[in-house]
């Protein structure tokens, strides 16, 4: 099943394992029965004393098949604690992205069969998070927002299950309103790199976007794309020469795939990464990650 491990590197194009992987499975989750633990995003607390890394993440509910979004600790990102449970609802949550602006903390997962993009604002870090706002209407996968030059971006998948349309919106403030980018889709038909798969960095001056590889299989690798023009009337990007930049291990927890990356830029300029990896080919209900 998806389970969680930690990568390092000098850059998050060229990573490699930096912990005793898998740092978070579904064994560990203890306040629901979990099915399996999937994309991971970290956040570093410089203010904390003690666990200053926070991970949020997918636990996957094995008898609802229904994702609710997870909250573990770490001192050193290598050793995880898990928490609990922090946010569920009706419906399915996952790839929860989250991220502090203007002294506050967000969260943005996804959100499918609200029938639109939920933003979530934390009330009470890290145990409690509250609707702020519906970004964007409709059925979206993998929401992936960045703040880039002025302005707010959000990529989105709108085929969840045949991962083949990627769409941007672009708006002034957080809160929107959000616009659909005029070169749309700025990825028609390609299940290799539509999909998004973690948050846009950048790296050497270079504008990076991640991207879920799903042929043959969902979750087969990620890949990484620049992002050469962007503004809201011009798009164009390329594969990076590095990508695919993560690949399955060919045994283990990461045997089949790994199709996530929140890569983290440290004080002295080294890279850490939280990632997943998968160990069997799910059937067509089963691709939930």
């Amino acid at each position: 099943m998806w389970s969680i491990g930690i990568y390092a590197g000098n850059s998050p194009l060229s990573l490699s394992p930096d912990a005793h992987n898998p740092v978070l499975t579904a064994r560990q989750v203890t306040d629901v029965d979990a099915y399996y633990v999937a994309d991971p995003f970290l956040l570093y607390d410089e203010h904390a004393d003690h666990s200053k890394w926070h991970m949020f993440f997918e636990v996957l509910i094995r008898a609802a098949r229904r994702g609710v979004i997870g909250h573990a600790t770490s001192s050193d990102a290598r050793i995880w604690k898990y928490d609990r449970v922090v946010l569920e609802e009706p419906f399915h949550l996952a790839y929860p992205q989250v991220f502090a602006w203007e002294n506050r903390v967000y969260l943005l997962p996804e959100t499918l069969d609200h029938n639109a993009v939920r933003l979530y604002e934390a009330t009470d870090f890290p145990s409690q998070f509250q609707p702020a706002a519906d970004l964007i209407s409709g059925r979206w996968a993998d929401p992936t927002i960045f703040h880039h030059q002025g302005l707010w971006w959000l990529l989105a998948c709108s085929t969840p299950f045949e991962n083949r349309t990627l769409h941007l919106f672009f708006a002034e403030h957080l809160r929107g309103p959000w616009q659909a980018h005029p070169r749309n889709p700025i990825v028609a038909d390609d299940r290799r790199i539509a999909r998004p798969g973690g948050r846009v960095r950048v790296v050497n001056q270079r504008l990076i976007r991640f991207a879920q590889d799903c042929e043959p299989r969902y979750g087969s690798r990620l890949r990484a794309i620049e992002i050469l023009h962007l503004s809201p009337t011009e798009y164009e990007e390329r594969e990076c020469e590095e990508s695919p930049v993560l690949q399955p291990g060919g045994g283990g927890w990461n045997s089949v795939g790994m199709h996530h990356m929140d890569a983290n830029q440290l004080a002295d300029g080294s890279w850490i990464a939280s990632v997943d990896g998968d160990t069997f080919q799910p059937g067509p209900d089963e691709a939930y990650a």
